[in-house]
């Protein structure tokens, strides 16, 4: 299930990125760039179809995030656990650790 969800996602992205694209920030977009869309359609109906494709993938992508990380199964987040815990009781020692050597630069001149 976290796999159909990460894919999902990244469709959304790209989706995303796609028709904030096709916007014009100036409010023209893709009414203007296509003349018989405008005939067909008419330029409000054209960007309001637009902005409104823009807020659903926004939030879609938002509630994608978000639920993501419920659907982790429980062997990936037990195993990144046990890896960090061996990582962390296999650490060396602070006396098998030898110190840095020490440095030839003379000090300062106040």
């Amino acid at each position: 299930m976290f796999t159909l969800i990460t894919w999902l996602t990244i469709i959304a992205c790209i989706l995303l990125i796609g028709i904030v694209l096709i916007q014009n920030p100036k409010g023209g977009g893709l009414a203007s760039n296509f003349s018989a869309a405008n005939q067909i359609l008419g330029v409000n109906k054209t960007t309001e179809g637009v902005e409104k494709i823009t807020w659903i993938l926004a939030v879609s992508l938002l509630v994608l995030s978000l639920t993501g990380p419920f659907f982790i199964s429980g062997s990936q987040k037990s195993g990144k656990e046990s890896m960090m815990k061996a990582n962390i009781e296999n650490a060396a020692p602070s006396q098998a650790v030898p110190n840095a050597p020490a440095s030839n630069v003379p000090a300062p001149v106040k």
